[in-house]
């Protein structure tokens, strides 16, 4: 039996169309994950600078369009209300050195929920997807802590970043 529990508590069918884009973009992670592996590849060691690679593009993006490296402006471009009430998100504290948010759902997690994945994938395949994460903070000046992780079994996603 999994230990990984993910359901949204918020249904509407705007918010569920828009977790079916971000399922689609995780199952083709997942899919490319397998493939690669039935090649003789290790997941992490081709996914994650990858990942990472997408992350800090986007980081140096968000840094432009904001303005700012503070971490108040990565709240406002990435962790927008839209993206608040699809992971069903609650941020704790922002402040520019600081941004504590906690994710009560996961659309990534669901999708390799849907394609039959194991636990150990599932926890895999987040790691890889959180190098985005990463490097959007590495180009904020900030580390990310993950105290916690829906795909590992808790009871949501602890996003920690912090200035260096």
């Amino acid at each position: 039996m999994s230990i990984v529990k993910n359901e949204p508590k918020y249904k509407n069918g705007l918010l569920q169309a828009i977790r079916e884009q971000l399922e689609h973009r995780a199952y083709w992670l997942y899919l490319l994950c397998d493939e690669a592996g039935k090649r003789g590849l290790d997941w992490k060691e081709f996914g994650e600078p990858a990942i990472r690679r997408c992350g800090l593009d986007h980081g140096a993006k968000h840094v432009k369009k904001g303005g700012t490296d503070s971490l108040k402006g990565l709240k406002k471009v990435l962790f927008t209300k839209p993206a608040q009430l699809v992971f069903e998100m609650d941020v704790l504290k922002t402040n520019d050195d600081e941004l504590d948010i906690d994710f009560h759902y996961c659309p990534l997690v669901k999708a390799w929920q849907k394609a039959g994945c194991t636990d150990e994938e599932i926890a895999t395949l987040c790691d890889i997807a959180m190098c985005g994460d990463h490097g959007i903070g590495e180009c904020y000046g900030a580390v990310l802590d993950l105290p916690k992780c829906i795909a590992k079994g808790d009871d949501v996603c602890s996003l920690r970043y912090h200035k260096k």
